[in-house]
């Protein structure tokens, strides 16, 4: 509320006093009026006027004497001396009687507002200045008696001042800490009013939406985020506004190019009294590719187990028509009627064999032969045997000269390009280019993918067609088994099966690349070799009879029926056992007289592994040969390096049989 400065108007023309009045009381002051010198004594002792306009000349007391009184009753009064008799003389005395001006009637009311207006403020500058040396000479008189207790204090307030500082530094570094930790999240992380705009964001925020931070605050959650001027449907800040707890869902942010979990929670003050909303957003989207991927490879895994034990099962029902077969044409020539038709059935054999071994690929069962292999000279020899089926498609080969080795089984390998050729010819019925690039690489050039690469060197091979290629739902079923895209009869739907099982199987891994009408690339990872690579040479089949004693294990009744007859054909003596226990126990009774183990790996009772490490404890010496319609990975490679002699994989030939047991027999001599 301002302050009213207060005038006294001494005059003994009521006239005059009332113009006056008039006159001041327009401009907001408070004005009282006297028309005697006595009276404005009286009114003196009993107010505190901040002026008063006197006239010098009244008839029951003068001017000065007037002055006397106010200033000895109120010091702080100012006067202004008004008159019409004025001289010089009368001038000068009353300024010398501390008037703070003088003026002659008549004047103009300006000029006396103006005088007014400036006595007013030198009594206010005045009070200013009172008050100003009070307050110094009291502040003078605290700095004192604080210099006098600084001396007892000062140690105690260097302490306070250390500590604070201390303190201060703490708040600083903690706040800076928090800033730099609030930066630092990777997930992008907002900070909401109740209004749903954005007072504080992170720089994962601001990158993920391509913007700056000072740019997003203000904005609405949904508006940076989404591109919408209201909440998406599921948001979870409206059920936490709804239920003040926090809330997470999953969603799908087409403008951020993934899926996220969204999370809001609600900030509180000290008093529990609502301020705010925290909002995250966290990527899962390379999280729900790999969970995709390992669901996806839990099913080709069981699908795999299933088709692997139909293909061992099929491989026992083949090698006994194989081995039924083998003993009818050991007793004919070519001249009988029933010939032909026996070898006919011995190629659908074959063929179921091809079948089975396809099987064996996808399920990582099928390895035979695990060789230092040079995957040039087999990428050159397998696509000019392609070539030669398909001439209206050119091939370009852009192959690498410093080429690692790979570990492989080679014929495994020329299956998996064989299957890759054969799907690219058929996506290409009309002819095109078909693109082989092979390379050097590491692990780190792969971190790009979903899956996780052992570290080391790998061998990369592409496989491009100029075809039809495929669409995101055709490539997202092409390795498992029995898909296909051709006609009925014309596809099994294994061969991409099978190359995804023989790559996965030889510790390697395969990607594909398709668009419609764009043609399709599939990327091959073996991993690297340091021994050199060589393509193996079949030699020519040949029966050999031989002599010696060999026990034949299997729990096939077929199998060791016909194997009997079989290896007798050969030349040789047989002792049959059913399971791993009969054989121990012949092999225990007869073991001077036995040459070699024929051993079954898969059988109830005691399964052929740990047969073999019972009959070494009996004979260091044994000489064994794993049969199985396994491949030779897994458990078969487990015995190989524990010492075993060799493998061969059911259905066999009596050619392949013979050979393979000459070569372990021959190795003693």
């Amino acid at each position: 509320m301002s302050y009213t400065p207060k005038i006294l108007i001494v005059d003994d023309e009521p006239r005059m006093c009332t113009s006056l009045k008039t006159l001041l009381s327009d401009h907001g002051y408070e004005i009282h009026t006297s028309n005697s010198g006595k009276e404005a004594v009286e009114y003196v002792s009993k107010n505190n006027f901040d002026l008063v306009l006197l006239d010098m000349v009244m008839p029951d007391m003068g001017g000065h004497q007037v002055m006397d009184h106010i200033k000895g009753q109120s010091p702080e009064t100012l006067i202004i001396v008004v008159t019409g008799h004025a001289s010089v003389e009368s001038a000068v005395a009353a300024l010398r009687n501390n008037a703070y001006d003088y003026l002659r009637k008549p004047f103009e009311h300006e000029e006396l507002l103006k005088t007014v207006e400036n006595a007013l403020e030198q009594k206010r500058l005045n009070g200013e200045r009172k008050r100003a040396k009070t307050a110094l000479r009291e502040s003078a008189h605290r700095l004192q008696v604080a210099y006098d207790q600084s001396i007892i204090y000062a140690q105690q307030l260097n302490e306070e001042v250390t500590e604070r500082k201390r303190t201060a530094e703490a708040l600083a570094r903690a706040k800076e800490d928090w800033e730099n930790t609030f930066d630092a999240i990777a997930d992008m992380l907002m900070l909401l009013d109740n209004e749903h705009q954005i007072f504080r964001v992170n720089s994962a925020a601001a990158e993920a939406l391509n913007t700056t931070k000072e740019r997003l605050l203000g904005k609405k959650c949904y508006e940076a985020i989404h591109g919408q001027s209201h909440p998406i449907r599921r948001c979870p800040l409206m059920l936490t506004m709804k239920t003040s707890e926090p809330h997470s869902v999953e969603i799908t942010e087409p403008r951020l190019g993934g899926t996220f979990i969204c999370s809001t929670s609600p900030i509180l003050d000290r008093q529990g009294k609502l301020i705010g909303y925290t909002h995250t957003l966290k990527d899962i989207t390379k999280w729900k590719r790999l969970e995709a991927q390992f669901q996806q490879a839990q099913k080709m895994e069981a699908i795999g187990t299933l088709a692997g034990g139909i293909a061992h099962d099929f491989n026992n029902l083949l090698m006994g028509t194989q081995g039924n077969i083998s003993l009818m044409l050991l007793d004919i020539d070519s001249s009988h009627p029933h010939y032909e038709r026996l070898k006919s059935i011995e190629k659908q054999i074959q063929s179921g064999s091809k079948l089975t071994s396809l099987l064996l690929g996808y399920a990582r069962k099928g390895k035979y032969e695990v060789k230092p292999v040079d995957l040039n000279q087999l990428v050159e020899e397998t696509s000019d045997t392609f070539g030669r089926t398909r001439k209206e498609i050119t091939i370009h080969r852009e192959l690498a000269e410093d080429l690692f080795a790979i570990e492989a089984d080679q014929t495994q390998i020329e299956q998996v390009l064989f299957n890759l050729f054969v799907n690219a010819g058929d996506a290409m019925s009309g002819g095109g280019d078909f693109i082989l690039k092979t390379m050097n690489t590491t692990h780190d050039d792969m971190k790009g993918e979903l899956y996780d690469p052992k570290p080391g060197d790998y061998v990369l091979l592409t496989v491009t067609d100029t075809g039809i290629g495929m669409d995101k739902k055709t490539m997202q079923r092409i390795f498992d088994p029995f898909f296909t895209t051709k006609e009925m009869g014309r596809g099994t739907g294994l061969g991409l099966a099978s190359a995804y099982g023989i790559i996965k199987g030889h510790g390697g891994y395969i990607d594909v690349e398709s668009k419609k009408g764009r043609g399709t690339t599939f990327s091959i990872f073996f991993p690297a070799s340091e021994k050199r690579g060589r393509i193996a040479v079949k030699a020519a089949e040949q029966f050999i009879k031989g002599t010696g004693t060999i026990l034949l294990v299997d729990d096939e009744e077929v199998i060791l029926e016909v194997g009997q007859e079989l290896l007798e054909a050969m030349g040789y003596r047989v002792l049959i056992a059913k399971d791993g226990k009969g054989a121990i126990e012949v092999y225990k009774r007869n073991r001077d007289d036995i040459d070699i183990v024929l051993l079954d790996m898969v059988m109830p009772n005691m399964g052929g592994g740990e047969a073999y490490d019972r009959m070494k404890e009996i004979n260091p010496d044994i000489k064994v040969l794993l049969l199985s319609g396994y491949g030779i990975n897994g458990q078969a490679t487990e015995i190989l390096e524990r010492g075993c002699d060799g493998f061969i994989q059911k259905p066999f030939s009596v050619m392949d049989l013979s050979q393979k047991l000459r070569q372990i027999l021959d190795r003693g001599f």
